[in-house]
């Protein structure tokens, strides 16, 4: 199935990327702060001076030495971070070396000849670096998730653990739609493995930590915090190959999440991974100009990865059912296009409507035709494309799901058994909505 509508952002290297008032005054507070405690230090500096005078008689030296006094650092966040920074790793995309040498401009041909054969023997060279997180360990074999931007394009892959060991991992399966990947590694220098909380559980406004490898390895297992800032958020991309990702139920944070965070974890104050982060907004258009933003990331319901890493462990893949149809968001219809084609009711101001139904399909098979306006998926309202993959996707091949749709003016409910998978679908004489083409 294919929705003509998503036409997201592309991510730049597998990767997403306001300053308030009161800083006069801030500034103000500090260097009243900052002038109290000179003058404290001048004041104590002078008594100790004395007494160094004073001592000096009877001790030619003095030591500077450090206070004895122990703080407390303990806390749920420290606390949570040691149950799971050990599982941490850092995962690094290798691949054939495509380009010729800077100075191939200078040296010409031979320059060019050299970067060639290396081509051919086959080296790699790391590409980019993401985060990832070792969630099982089964016998001589541990299992790493990260994301699938994170290994696409890879000819081989490595694994950087806490330690600094650096070990060759062999990919398993990835999801495109969820942007998961699972990794497998040998298991002998594996001390510890992530539990998975219940990310239906969580609430806004908890507290959230990422752990992650931002930059790369060089910067490994930095831990940042924050809050679970919302829920349920639709997020649409596009990966490196431009197929459609999207995740209709990702989790809002305002931890810092950077470019090569993608993959790595985010917990809850018990240590559980409740979410894999996958992307970030840095900034915005807005009309003319473009707008940065800070505190905007997102993170893969760790209940949804759950589902999706046990079928690529077992199959390498994600088996998903399909109903047979490319469609369109209602919302980017003209008016005058639903009232002269659609001819849906004028309170009818959310769904999808469909654009083409592929032959011998489900959707077919139950009577869903052109223009029809899908607006809730077994009783509940949708208002997008990606919400109807998301509420599909929730079902198995052999599943039956119940079809909400306006056909002109008449509402139906149809019953359509999910008999064909995605793989098997091939969605043929896409149309598009346009009565000066006679459509």
């Amino acid at each position: 199935m294919e929705n003509n509508n998503l036409t997201p952002k592309k991510k730049s290297s597998g990767f997403w990327k306001r300053f308030g008032a009161g800083l006069a005054g801030g500034l103000v507070g500090g260097a009243v702060i900052v002038g109290g405690f000179y003058l404290a230090m001048g004041s104590s500096l002078n008594t100790a001076q004395n007494t160094n005078n004073s001592n000096n008689s009877t001790n030619n030296s003095s030591e500077t030495t450090v206070s004895p006094m122990k703080v407390d650092v303990n806390s749920d966040i420290t606390d949570a971070v040691n149950k799971v920074q050990d599982a941490v790793v850092s995962v690094i995309n290798l691949q054939k070396q495509q380009q010729s040498s800077d100075f191939s401009g200078l040296f010409g041909s031979r320059q060019e000849e050299k970067s060639n054969n290396k081509n051919s023997s086959g080296d790699l060279e790391e590409a980019s670096e993401g985060s990832g997180v070792i969630y099982k360990k089964d016998g001589d074999t541990a299992y790493i998730v990260t994301n699938n931007h994170v290994v696409e394009g890879q000819d081989g892959l490595e694994v950087l653990l806490k330690d600094g060991t650096k070990v060759s991992a062999e990919l398993v399966g990835t999801d495109v739609y969820t942007d998961l990947a699972v990794l497998k590694i040998k298991s002998d220098k594996i001390s510890a493995v992530a539990t998975f909380g219940d990310s239906d559980k969580i609430k806004v406004g908890e507290p959230a930590i990422a752990i992650g490898s931002p930059l790369g390895s060089t910067y490994a297992n930095s831990v940042t915090s924050g809050i679970i800032s919302s829920l349920n958020r639709q997020v649409v991309m596009q990966s490196e190959s431009g197929e459609t990702v999207a995740n209709a139920n990702a989790i809002q944070t305002d931890a810092a999440i950077n470019p090569g965070n993608s993959g790595g974890p985010l917990i809850n104050a018990a240590g559980q991974v409740i979410g894999i982060n996958s992307s970030k907004i840095g900034s915005t258009q807005e009309s003319t100009s473009s707008v940065s933003v800070e505190g905007i990331g997102f993170a893969i319901p760790s209940n949804e990865v759950v589902n999706v890493i046990n079928q690529l462990e077992a199959d390498g893949k994600v088996t998903r059912p399909a109903i047979g149809i490319s469609m369109r968001d209602l919302s980017s219809i003209s008016a005058q296009q639903q009232k002269e084609i659609l001819k849906v009711p004028s309170s009818i101001t959310n769904g999808v409507v469909v654009v083409d139904v592929t032959n011998a399909t489900p959707a077919e098979k139950a009577g869903i035709k052109q223009y029809d306006v899908i607006t809730k998926i077994d009783g509940k309202e949708i208002s997008s494309g990606v919400e109807l993959q998301s509420m599909l996707y929730k079902k198995k091949v052999g599943d039956s799901v119940k079809i909400t749709f306006y056909r002109a003016e008449t509402e139906k409910t149809v019953t359509v058994e999910l008999t064909i998978d995605q793989s098997a679908l091939q969605t043929t004489n896409k149309q598009q909505l346009d009565p000066e083409e006679g459509n």
